[in-house]
């Protein structure tokens, strides 16, 4: 039984609260926070609660599946005031306001935000709001009655903001979808590609930003391409935050001679996404942020051995199930790539190691720690 220490009945027992809605600012179809969103929601429902998605603005795919912030009325769907809000934080709004207006129990569930630093470059807008982001997450702060972060290493940043209790608990993500075979022609396509080269093919999944540091794959890519594999192609699939750093990293690869072996897709639908996947041949990551990391996972899930910076969470979301570096000199990171791509035996270890580190991330897995996560917080919040 969850119940709400705040809410008394006339008796002064504890009054039942069974409703949790969830408040996003920014409800998106193709991302992982949008499915993290939905996910949390059928998990609450399944457990017995009322709980509906509450958006600031949301895509046309999803827009059904919630409602705009406009709609929520207390009298009607605040539980008489005994709701609790589970509030997704990923960026700045004008929701954080609202939220802390209402007056109902919250608590948060934090994405990370990426340092604004980041940013000042090629966006300052962005860099504005990722600030403002952070002035929202101190602001919560006080009052969340508990917090979850997608990782340990978002985690700290919550006790740094003041938030307690926090835990650590995974982004959701539903792995029985990426079974789908992908987009037949897509896959054909980059098939044909890798039979006509016949080299490795690289693949980095996330969107086009500075802090994924696409720049440094395509620096890493070169020098491959040089030292080991004139033949190799590299593929960057992801939407772009940035027009000025995606326009860049096009101008990087005509510069370094490999423009025509590198292909970056943009923003492209799920089906093409998994097409990618099944063709690559190994995921290689410089970013320099990652809250948590899902593409990694997404590699060892498509059997491919991962190559990555050690920085931020993802030394902790990779564990052993991939090779860390922790220079991101180009010639180090060809060097680690071309290592599992032709050392066999170390290339079927990291695909084992990744099909077990996965399972660690099973949506009944994670499912039934979130859930017990909420029931805690609720009922000693």
């Amino acid at each position: 039984m969850i119940v709400s220490p705040a809410s008394r009945a006339s008796d002064g027992s504890r009054r039942v609260s069974r409703t949790v809605h969830q408040f996003v600012p920014n409800f998106a179809a193709g991302d992982a926070i949008g499915s993290h969103v939905r996910h949390t929601q059928r998990i609450l429902r399944d457990a017995g609660f009322v709980s509906e998605i509450f958006y600031d603005e949301a895509q046309a795919a999803v827009r059904k599946l919630g409602r705009p912030r406009s709609s929520f009325d207390v009298s009607r769907d605040g539980d008489g005031g005994r709701a609790w809000i589970l509030f997704q934080l990923s960026t700045g709004s004008d929701m954080t306001g609202y939220v802390l207006d209402l007056g109902l129990p919250y608590a948060v569930y934090f994405h990370n935000i990426t340092p604004p630093e980041f940013f000042e470059r090629w966006e300052p807008g962005a860099a504005e709001n990722l600030r403002r982001a952070l002035n929202d997450m101190r602001r919560l702060a006080p009052r969340a009655r508990f917090a979850m972060a997608n990782s340990e290493f978002s985690r700290e940043l919550l006790d740094e903001a003041g938030y307690s209790p926090t835990s650590a608990v995974p982004v959701l993500v539903d792995w029985s979808e990426y079974d789908a075979p992908g987009n037949a022609r897509v896959l054909a396509r980059v098939r044909r590609e890798n039979e006509a080269s016949g080299g490795a093919r690289w693949i980095f999944v996330g969107r086009v930003a500075p802090n994924k540091c696409q720049h440094d794959v395509i620096a890493a890519f070169a020098a491959y391409k040089e030292i080991y594999d004139p033949n190799a192609r590299l593929t960057l699939v992801g939407g772009r935050t940035s027009n000025v750093y995606y326009r860049s990293l096009e101008l990087l690869a005509d510069e370094l001679g490999v423009g025509p072996s590198v292909e970056m897709t943009d923003s492209i639908p799920f089906d093409e996404i998994l097409a990618h996947w099944r063709s690559a041949d190994v995921y290689v990551s410089a970013s320099e942020h990652e809250g948590f990391g899902v593409p990694a996972l997404e590699a060892m899930t498509f059997s491919l051995p991962v190559v990555a910076y050690a920085s931020s969470a993802l030394p902790e979301t990779i564990g052993d199930a991939g090779v860390l570096v922790d220079d991101k000199d180009p010639v180090v990171m060809a060097t680690a790539v071309h290592r599992v791509m032709t050392d066999e035996a170390l290339r079927k270890e990291l695909v084992e190691a990744g099909h077990e580190r996965r399972k660690d991330y099973d949506l009944d897995v994670v499912a039934r720690q979130m859930l017990e996560h909420i029931r805690t917080g609720i009922a000693d919040g």
